[in-house]
This record gives C-alpha cells, sequence and structure tokens, in this order.
C-alpha cells in the first residue's frame, strides 16, 4: 500500500505539475515543490497505515493460527485497497476541481456532497465523459489494487512475542511519519505553503489530505477565526468600531456589541420597496466598463440610470458568502457561512428580519430549489415570510439547477406586482442560476459570444439579456417608481490566479436604481457588507442594527475598505494596499495595482496598525455568531 500509494501521489503531483506548468515554474522552486511533495503524501500514507497497526496487538496472539491469519491478511488487503482507491477517485477528481476553484479539493468537495442531486445533474450535464472515464478508472483500479495485494506474497509468520516486541517500534516510526517535523506542532497542510501562488501551494500537498484537513477544520469552525492568533475582546470591539463610518454611532447594548441605531440619511414619508437581485457568479470579468469581457450589454446601458459601484468586491467565493454579506451585512470567516451553520438558523439578524419588524412583506424567490446549501431553513428561521421556489413555477426551460433566468424573472414580475396590490412595502430577494455549471439556457435567446454553446460567457450573457428584459418590464409597473432596486453579484465564476489571494478574481459589478435613484459613480473601495446599511438610507428605513458596514449615501467619497477571505486566508484591502492574515504564518503586506489585477507580496512586514485592523475585523463575526449577539432586540 505504501508503494503503490505513493507512485500514484507522485504521478499526480507530476501531472499537475506539467500541466500548470507556466505557474508553478514561475516559482522558482520546483525542486522543493516534489521533495516537499513526497513529505507530504508519507503523512497521508501514514494515517492509512495507522489504523492496521493499532490494531495489531488484538490479533497478535491468533497469528499462528491459519484460519485467524488468513482473516487478518484479508482485513489488511480490503484496508489497503480501500485506501488507494481513496486516493485514485480523490486525484482524479482534482483537475476539474483545479478549472473552477484554483486549489485542489477542499471543504467545498464535502460540501457539496450533501446535494447529491444538484451536483449530479451539474456533473451529468456538463462533464459526462470525464465523471464517466473517471468512475470507471477508479474502478478498474480499485479490481488491480485489490488482485495486486491478495496476490502479494505473505510474509513468514512471527511469534506473538515478537510481534508484541516489535510493535512498539513501529508505531512509533509510523507516528514520526505522520508528525513529520521536530518543531512544537505537527506538520499540517500551512507547513506547505511556499510561495506566492495559492494553487501552487495546495499541489504541493495531496487531494486526500486537503479533504482529511478540511474535515478536521470543519469540526473547530466555531472558534475559526483564531487561527490568526489572537486578540483581546474589548480591542476587537474597539478597532471595529472606531471605522470612519461607525465612530458616531451609540453602542448602548454590552449584550449585543455592534448594534446601534441608523438614522436614514434619507426622510421619506413613506418607506420605498427593495428588490435585491443576487446574480449567480457575475464577476468584473465579465463587465467591459470594469475590464472584462463585453457579454452584459444589458448590465452596461442600466449602469448609467443609477448608482455604479466600480470597486465593489465580493467577501468569498461561494454563493452562500454572498448570501451572508448582502443579505446580512456579516463579515466572512474561515469558517462555513452562517447560512448553513447551526447557531444561525433562527433570530439571526437579515435585512428580511430588520424589515419585517418595520411592517415589510418579506420574500426570497429561486429558480431551484430552496433547500439548496440550506437557504429555506436559513432564510424562514430568519425573517423572510414567504418562499418561493421551482415547485411554484410552470417553467418553460429547466436545466440542472431549476427554471432558467426568464422563467425566474417572470414568477419573479407576478409576485411584485401581487405584493404592491396589498399595499404594504415589500422586500423581495432574487436569485439568479443560469450562469451555474453545466450552463445550460434556452436556444434562440442570443446571439452566442461563442461556440459550443455551453460556455461560461454564453450563460452570462444570457442571464444578462434575462435581466435585462425583467428590469424593463419592472419598469412599466407602478412599483417601479417606489421601489429600490439592486443588482449585484454573490462571487466571480472561478476564483483563480497566480497569487496567494487572487484579489481580482473577487471584483463584482453592482447597481442600485429605480425609485427616484439619480446616476452616480460610486468610487471608494467597497464590499458586500456596505450594502445593507446603503439600502437602508436610500428606503428612508431608520432602525438598529448590527450590521458594520458603510452607508455610502451618507458617505460616498472618502476611502473605504474591502473584506476577503480566500481559503484559510483572510484579506484587508483598501487603498493603501492588502494585508493578509495566514494561519500559522505571520501576517503579510501586499500591494494591489486594481488596474493590471496583480498583487505584489512585500518583504516588508505590514504596518502594526493594519495588521490590528484586519485581525478585528476577521475575529468579530467568529465572536458575534459563537455568543449569537448577531441579532437585533424584538420590537
Amino acid at each position: 500500500m505504501l508503494v503503490l500509494g505513493m507512485l500514484i501521489l507522485s504521478l499526480s503531483r507530476i501531472g499537475l505539475i506539467g500541466w500548470q506548468w507556466q505557474r508553478v515554474a514561475a516559482t522558482g522552486i520546483v525542486g522543493d515543490i516534489l521533495v516537499q511533495g513526497v513529505r507530504a503524501d508519507l503523512i497521508l500514507l501514514g494515517y492509512f497505515l495507522a489504523l492496521p497497526l493499532l490494531l495489531v496487538p488484538f490479533f497478535a496472539p491468533f497469528s499462528r493460527g491459519q484460519g485467524a491469519a488468513r482473516a487478518w491478511r484479508g482485513v489488511n488487503v480490503f484496508w489497503a485497497t480501500l485506501a488507494l482507491i481513496v486516493l485514485v477517485f480523490l486525484e482524479l477528481a482534482t483537475p476539474r476541481f483545479i478549472l473552477q476553484y484554483d486549489v485542489r479539493p477542499n471543504r467545498l468537495f464535502i460540501e457539496y456532497l450533501v446535494y447529491p442531486r444538484e451536483v449530479a445533474a451539474t456533473l451529468w450535464n456538463g462533464y459526462r465523459t470525464t465523471v464517466l472515464l473517471g468512475f470507471g478508472l477508479t474502478i478498474l483500479l480499485g479490481v488491480t489494487f485489490w488482485r495486486v495485494l491478495k496476490s502479494a506474497p505473505a510474509a513468514p509468520a512471527w511469534s506473538t512475542r515478537k510481534i508484541l516486541l516489535t510493535w512498539p517500534l513501529a508505531v512509533l516510526i509510523v507516528a514520526i511519519q505522520i508528525r513529520s517535523t521536530t518543531d512544537h506542532r505537527p506538520a499540517n497542510p500551512a507547513l506547505f505553503a511556499l510561495t506566492g501562488d495559492a494553487m501552487v501551494n495546495s499541489v504541493i500537498i495531496n487531494s486526500p489530505w486537503s479533504v482529511l484537513d478540511a474535515l478536521t477544520s470543519m469540526r473547530k469552525e466555531a472558534r475559526s477565526s483564531e487561527i490568526y492568533g489572537e486578540m483581546p475582546r474589548e480591542q476587537v470591539l474597539a478597532q471595529v468600531r472606531a471605522a470612519p463610518w461607525l465612530k458616531d454611532y451609540q453602542f448602548r447594548s454590552p449584550e449585543l456589541p455592534t448594534l446601534h441605531r441608523q438614522q436614514a440619511a434619507i426622510a421619506r414619508e413613506r418607506p420605498k420597496n427593495l428588490v435585491i437581485v443576487l446574480e449567480e457568479s457575475l464577476g468584473a470579468t465579465f463587465v467591459k466598463s470594469l475590464g472584462g469581457l463585453a457579454v452584459t450589454p444589458e448590465l452596461e446601458k442600466l449602469k448609467g440610470e443609477g448608482w455604479w459601484f466600480e470597486q465593489l468586491y465580493a467577501t468569498g467565493t461561494r454563493s452562500v458568502r454572498g448570501i451572508e454579506a448582502v443579505i446580512a451585512g456579516y463579515a466572512p470567516t474561515p469558517a462555513r457561512s452562517v447560512v448553513k451553520l447551526s447557531l444561525a438558523q433562527q433570530n439571526f439578524y437579515t435585512l428580511a428580519l430588520g424589515l419585517g419588524q418595520q411592517g415589510y412583506h418579506t420574500e426570497f424567490v429561486y429558480g431551484g430549489e430552496a433547500h439548496f446549501d440550506n437557504m429555506r431553513q436559513f432564510f424562514t428561521g430568519n425573517g423572510f415570510q414567504k418562499v418561493t421556489d421551482r415547485s411554484d413555477m410552470k417553467p418553460k426551460f429547466e436545466g440542472s439547477w431549476g427554471a432558467s433566468d426568464e422563467d425566474l424573472f417572470d414568477k419573479s414580475l407576478e409576485r411584485l406586482k401581487t405584493l404592491h396590490a396589498g399595499n404594504k412595502p415589500f422586500f423581495t430577494l432574487i436569485f439568479s442560476s443560469s450562469n451555474h455549471e453545466p450552463f445550460e439556457f434556452p436556444d434562440g435567446k442570443i446571439a452566442l459570444h461563442e461556440q459550443p454553446k455551453q460556455t461560461v460567457n454564453n450563460a452570462v450573457k444570457y442571464a444578462d439579456f434575462a435581466l435585462g428584459k425583467f428590469i424593463r418590464a419592472a419598469k412599466q409597473e407602478a412599483y417601479w417608481k417606489d421601489t429600490v432596486f439592486l443588482i449585484v453579484a454573490d462571487h466571480d465564476n472561478r476564483v483563480y490566479g497566480d497569487s496567494l489571494v487572487p484579489i481580482h478574481k473577487f471584483h463584482i459589478p453592482g447597481l442600485i436604481l429605480g425609485a427616484d435613484i439619480q446616476p452616480k459613480t460610486i468610487k471608494p473601495i467597497a464590499s458586500q457588507i456596505d450594502l445593507g446599511p446603503t439600502l437602508l438610507s436610500l428606503l428612508g428605513v431608520s432602525s438598529e442594527h448590527p450590521m458594520i458596514g458603510r452607508d455610502f449615501v451618507r458617505d460616498s467619497t472618502t476611502p473605504g475598505r474591502a473584506l476577503l477571505q480566500f481559503d484559510n486566508n483572510f484579506t484587508w484591502l483598501d487603498d493603501t494596499g492588502a494585508t493578509i492574515l495566514q494561519p500559522d504564518h505571520g501576517p503579510l503586506a501586499g500591494k494591489y495595482d486594481a488596474a493590471s489585477g496583480r498583487l505584489e507580496l512585500l518583504s516588508t512586514p505590514p504596518d502594526k496598525a493594519q495588521v490590528e485592523r484586519a485581525m478585528a475585523h476577521v475575529m468579530l463575526p467568529s465572536m458575534l455568531y459563537r455568543e449569537q449577539r448577531y441579532r437585533i432586540t424584538k420590537p
């Protein structure tokens, strides 16, 4: 098992290095990557060796019995075969995962397994050949491994005494193999972060260990931000409250340390309605005016009609991360999004919860199945009074992820008209899905950007077409003049790049229009967590809430900041540069050029004040979640 395992993992790594040679060679440490890769493989295989090794004392007294020896040999052959199949399966899945997420399989690989229907449909419709070849090769190699291991010559039987005397030495050797260092802490994946390119760092380790480490991390996620170090509670709160847009607010509740009353910058006799269109995977890379491709002509037409954010950044790389930022104003952590975490399923602040207390009807409209990513439970437990999803629609076109965006928006228009007739303010969240692999959309709707049809660029162009059609229809309705619309992406489609944190792939479009919104360009750096406070001011809603974001209605010119979570790395980005926090490593300083999208890591350590500011902002959300303090008082 050890020999075959090393062969499998080494060949896989060599293949990945060859495939990504340009980025690997740019690091200048190809030899180190190969050597440290062998070290990482030995650590993983040590885990597989440990289980049967620890069972040896229980079988030693029966080792000389023919039947018992045969049974013990069968157990070992089965275990070794299973281990090798796991290695092969995860390594075969790695290239496709890297294409999507620019790293080896990690916690996202695990999280998606709880949604077999959606994942299976995506894989079958988008990567059928790859899936069949992958499973076929895994099965073929699994049978081969079984036969090879089963036919391997048996070692001469040892006496029980000899086994028990040598067993402690074997345990010690494997323990050293797993620990792999004489430092006070055993080796972990962070030890192999040798370059400024996150993808190359992930190539150094192996996919099974990456997934195993993710499983371990997920068990500790309630205290996730502590991976960056420690900071006294009062210092965390003082740093966060010192932000220019928060320093004049009063924080009167010791129990709810970020709760404050935001007075709307715009006074209205009747508060406006709110519609948020959360666009799936619509990064700035698809928006020409933001330096991307020309595949969003409808959005380009609309940007001159409202508030256009030039430097808006997503907080993460998953839809649920975008949801928690846009809908709850919640800052990112290394843990899973609060949309999925148990302590956030009730009484956790969202715009829906706050607006519901102000007399709003609140609704979520989605073309797929709302239980995906635990959205239904999170939304219904935190203020959304109604959920409308695929089961409530009769789509003309349905893909792997549900109804097409046109069908979604048709249903949304129907719902908005009904809500307007109810003569009470409403908040509707619409979440699109057509721009999601395997990129399925109806024929004959757009002039394709490229061939073949099912590509991300064509899917984005279709999603943009459906969005434009929706906005044109909404403008004809009576509620348009009374409704603020936000169009924003949850994240980019693929977050990749040859830097430790690919900041340019966090850049997303954001547009606020409708009602009496006048055209305006928001130039400072902004984060998704700033959208909530800004929208409340535009709606004319004054309220208490725990959001720490910025109200751009009150100030849209002074410098801003963005908070980015990329795997286990947290980045504070502002006009002075980037401060990057890493687990088990010291903080790094970087110089980011927005025009080129390049991040240059500096050899000098980051400014202490910047590190403290970054630490406070990544520590706070974990603290508030753990203590269940991200909420509002009941009316």
